[in-house]
This record gives structure tokens, sequence and C-alpha cells, in this order.
């Protein structure tokens, strides 16, 4: 049997009928409380709606764009030693993974709640900032300064 791709699997989500906003829910989601998680990425397109008087999908689909690595170090064992050899990173996975760096820095601010901090970082990626955005920046460099290794991805 053929492996099902696993997009096809998720629905759109109900309000904003769109399959990225739904890995969203599901990557916010913890403990299997999806309603708790799509409560959450509402709010925060909420105030993505009230701040920026812009449509938050886009805004949001922009975001991830700016945040999602083009390029990535993966370790490569050759000969006894060690090396970050630079690869490029596929689409699905670079999407995986601004949307994983995105939340993790939402999550790691504290004081407001986490559909305020979950839309301040979304309007920092969008425009080119915040710490999602730099830890894009730090993986970039770190792929550039290991090009010498390229010639060994394969």
């Amino acid at each position: 049997m053929a492996q099902l791709d696993r997009e096809q699997l998720i629905s759109p989500d109900p309000k904003y009928d769109n399959l990225l906003v739904t890995r969203l829910i599901n990557q916010v989601m913890r403990r299997g409380k999806k309603s708790v998680a799509r409560k959450n990425v509402y709010l925060a397109f909420d105030i993505i709606k009230e701040k920026t008087k812009q449509k938050p999908v886009d805004l949001f689909e922009k975001a991830i764009d700016n945040v999602a690595p083009r390029l990535e170090v993966r370790s490569r064992r050759i000969g006894g030693a060690t090396y970050q050899v630079p690869m490029e990173v596929g689409r699905k996975r670079a999407t995986t993974l601004a949307m994983r760096w995105i939340i993790k820095s939402a999550r790691s601010g504290k004081g407001n709640p986490f559909h305020e901090r979950l839309a301040r970082e979304l309007m920092d990626a969008n425009n080119k900032e915040g710490s999602a955005f730099k830890k894009k920046e730090n993986v970039h460099k770190m792929a550039e300064a290991n090009k010498a290794f390229a010639h060994f991805a394969w």
C-alpha cells in the first residue's frame, strides 16, 4: 500500500478553512487538548487582526515564510570524524521548523497569556524580527560557516 501523505489526514480548521492553521493548532496542542489550542490560536489571530488591521491568516503565512530556513546543518560521520554538513531543507520540514520555533519562543516568554505572546511572536516574525527569526538567522550562519563541508552531502 502506498504511504499516505500526512497532509491528507488533517482537515482545514473550521474558522479560517486553512490547512496551515490546522497544523499550527496541532503543534500548539498539549496533552490532546485541541479545544484549548484552537482557542489560543484564534485569540492570537483576533489580536493580530485588531492591531494590524490585516487578515491574520495572510500575516501568519508571511511570518512562516520569513522564519522557514532554507539551509540547515546535519551531522554526518565520515571516517571517524563528525562534520556539520549544510543541506537544503525541504518545504514541509521548513514549515514545520518555522512553526516549532515560533511556538517555542512564544512559550518561553513570561508574564502575558500564551495567546498574547503567540500573537506578538507572529507579528515579529512577519516584520523579520523576534527570537524565532533570530533562530533562523543562526541556523543559516551555521550552514554558511560549514560551507567547506558541503561536498560531504549526498
